[in-house]
């Protein structure tokens, strides 16, 4: 829907939303409990900053959804219909986050806020983990504002859009009141270009527990890390030693090939309070080193029946996988795939970034990886868990290991730099099918659309 959000001192902001809300509602679940998301489009025609038909098609990142409830770009829903979303939630808890997909417009439907985050929980985690009001959702994002308070929009020739404005939640540079326990916060960069670096005012440590696909084997401490957009990171800070009043702020790095400005070397803060704590919560004072294992981490090379290499760049205006794009897809009636892994096999994808003088965040649909390799070299310590996005830098190489299951059928890889993916950084795969198989998940006709009238 469209509403209008006080994002600006004394000024209103029109938005995209879910439910009315920037960010949309976040969404908790246990582990094993099916749901049904009811997307109903009741936005505009076209979009009010550059006139798009503002269809959707809502992706839960980080699900092993059936193609067909997966998000696929062009299994979109206009304006007017709904479509109901079918999620198994079999996965170990994990971090997800839903947003828009409708193809070549993800970037400025997500930008005007159709995105939110969506939790899954299971016993362990929530053995082991900080609950409730201490497991707090941060949904960071960046954004450029006209005098009016409305959003601006500016790719830079499709290159990115970097805003000047940091956004916690929908707020710009909030502050949080803590207690003096251990918080775990679910960060999620939503921005559609910029990578953050986050670090501590303090030199504190940031205690990495989850990656995007649940939680790590054995926590690990950094002092800042490497975050790309779609990247989710469970992160645990500590406050006990900390004074009353003392403020602490997480600030951001930055990396290569952002574009800065005065004040986005801040994200937020933490001001400490005196409020007493709860001690019966064992989580107060826990800093976990061993937490649980995953499939995708037990892999091993060996398992891999193929290797796939994969380069990515810019053609023409476009941004390309292979030499390829999302217009070459399209043009082939949806059958060109850039694999065709067996059901339950295990391969190892290698991704070149050879684009220049870029980074690309790669997502990879349907599957949870680990990261084999970077240049050669093991993995960074804070994306050593399950990942289904990886940070691909200027001149990296990085190798992934994954299992492809449960479903088959036609999934996407895209860039999540979300101007690269509207212009044409996205692909396809096929799991368990040949091109000529029956597709009983076609993700295009196997669960259309429908009208809405109001009555259900």
């Amino acid at each position: 829907m469209a509403a209008v959000a006080q994002i600006l001192p004394r000024l209103t902001t029109p938005i995209l939303c879910y439910n009315g809300s920037f960010p949309g509602p976040t969404i908790s679940l246990d582990r094993g409990t099916k749901a049904v998301l009811r997307v109903r489009n009741q936005l505009p025609a076209q979009h009010p900053l550059d006139g798009h038909t503002l269809y959707t098609s809502t992706h839960l990142h980080g699900s092993a959804s059936l193609p067909q409830y997966d998000g696929y770009a062009d299994d979109i829903t206009n304006p007017g219909f709904y479509k109901d979303y079918r999620y198994p939630n079999f996965q170990h808890a994990r971090t997800l986050w839903y947003h828009d997909h409708g193809v070549h417009f993800t970037a400025l439907n997500a930008y005007s806020g159709l995105a939110a985050q969506y939790h899954l929980h299971d016993p362990l985690e929530r053995q082991l983990l900080p609950q409730g009001r201490y497991d707090v959702a941060l949904t960071i994002s960046d954004a450029m504002f006209a005098e009016n308070g409305s959003l601006g929009y500016d790719d830079n020739s499709h290159s990115g859009l970097w805003g000047d404005v940091i956004l916690v939640n929908g707020r710009p540079w909030p502050v949080m009141k803590v207690q003096k326990r251990v918080y775990r916060f679910r960060i999620l960069n939503c921005c559609i270009s910029r990578s953050l670096r986050p670090t501590l005012s303090t030199g504190a440590p940031l205690v990495i527990v989850g990656t995007d696909g649940g939680m790590v084997p054995v926590a690990q401490s950094v002092a800042n890390y490497r975050h790309a957009g779609a990247e989710r990171y469970e992160v645990l800070i500590d406050f006990r030693k900390y004074a009353t009043g003392q403020r602490i702020e997480l600030r951001n790095l930055s990396n290569n090939n952002n574009v800065d400005y005065d004040f986005t070397n801040k994200i937020m803060a933490f001001d400490v309070t005196g409020d007493p704590v709860d001690t019966t919560d064992p989580t107060w004072n826990r800093i976990p080193t061993t937490l649980v294992g995953s499939e995708p981490m037990a892999l091993t090379a060996a398992q891999s029946v193929k290797t796939r290499r994969f380069r990515l760049q810019r053609s023409n205006g476009l941004w390309k996988i292979n030499d390829a794009s999302w217009q070459d897809v399209i043009a082939s009636g949806y059958k060109r795939a850039i694999a065709d892994p067996a059901l339950n096999s295990v391969e190892i994808w290698e991704i070149e970034n050879g684009s220049g003088g870029w980074f690309h965040p790669l997502h990879i649909h349907l599957v949870d990886f680990q990261i084999l390799s970077r240049n050669g070299r093991a993995a960074f310590p804070h994306e050593r868990g399950p990942k289904d996005v990886v940070y691909v830098g200027e001149g990296e190489t990085v190798r992934l290991l994954m299992k492809f299951g449960p479903h088959q059928g036609r999934y996407m890889m895209h860039c999540h730099n979300l101007p690269h993916e509207d212009h044409d950084m996205m692909a396809q795969f096929r799991v368990g099918l040949k091109e000529t198989d029956p597709d009983p998940n076609d993700p295009m006709v196997a669960a259309r659309p429908v009208w809405d009238d109001g009555t259900s």
